[in-house]
């Protein structure tokens, strides 16, 4: 891998990260056009690092009202929707590991983010109603708050992220999914999805230790890429998260089903006929 292609995937991994379209999906196509042949577990839980100190950054308010209050329901929610991933991280690191190698679900896996974020916009749609107003019995409920969250929610968004390990399944999008299906708050649906990527980002790079022992031995991609891909993709992944959080908060993710929807179709046209990166 260059240090240009590096700095690609980097910005590319900045962007997709937060919005609901599958970074690893992005990179994972990336690195095929590109023909990096090269073991790239390293590269991607590296530039997975870079947005990590994004989202540190931009939500160190809600980080520090975690650590300075410990004993609160959003900690016990957090940890609820940790514990899926984990799991499906030790159960099936064999299979993902191939996934992101060959690419070979990629297209069925962007096709499964489209029908997430049209199936929840749905579910949430009619929810914004203006406080204040009379509610009628053909009426979905108003949104729920973070004080109205319980354990059922957060072990849902937990196992729709633990699905979203898999490349071309958009984590964000997932979670999101999730919380706006279960009526939660648009603003919290979106600051709770980060705070769930902290723990799952931290473990991705503890189980690529090893490759990154590698990458220190001078074997793999090489630490240079590495390094410039991780930085470009937290100085993009800073405005990219605040980018989505506003919004998730005003707009309709529909717009994001439509281009993995189409993306997904054109990967799978390619996989079983073309054949012109797979």
């Amino acid at each position: 891998m260059s240090v240009f292609e590096a700095l690609i995937l980097g910005i590319v991994q900045g962007i997709t990260e937060f919005l609901p379209v599958s970074s690893s999906g992005h990179l994972v196509l990336l690195q095929r056009v590109f023909g990096i042949n090269e073991p790239a577990m390293a590269f991607n839980a590296a530039v997975h690092g870079g947005t990590l100190i994004a989202v540190v950054v931009v939500l160190w308010r809600d980080i520090w009202n975690l650590l300075t209050r410990i004993a609160q329901p959003l900690t016990l929610y957090v940890i609820i929707g940790t514990i899926p991933t984990v799991a499906a991280a030790l159960l099936f690191r064999d299979l993902i590991e191939e996934a992101f190698a060959t690419g070979a679900f990629l297209g069925f896996a962007f096709l499964v983010t489209t029908t997430l974020l049209i199936v929840s916009d749905r579910l949430y749609r009619g929810s914004s109603r203006p406080s204040g107003l009379p509610a009628r019995l053909d009426e979905p409920a108003p949104p729920r708050f973070q004080s109205e969250m319980t354990w059922i929610d957060a072990l849902l968004i937990g196992l729709l992220q633990a699905v979203a390990i898999a490349p071309g399944i958009s984590r964000s999008g997932a979670t999101i999914s999730a919380a706006l299906s279960r009526r939660l708050d648009r603003d919290f649906a979106a600051r709770f999805s980060f705070l769930l990527s902290i723990p799952a980002i931290l473990g991705a790079l503890v189980l690529h230790l090893s490759e990154f022992a590698d990458v220190g031995a001078g074997e793999g991609i090489g630490l240079l890429p590495i390094l410039v891909g991780s930085i470009s993709a937290g100085v993009v992944g800073f405005f990219s998260v605040r980018f989505t959080i506003k919004m998730v908060r005003e707009r309709s993710l529909i717009g994001f089903a439509v281009y993995t929807g189409i993306l997904g179709t054109l990967v799978l046209i390619d996989q079983f006929g073309t054949n012109f990166v797979f």
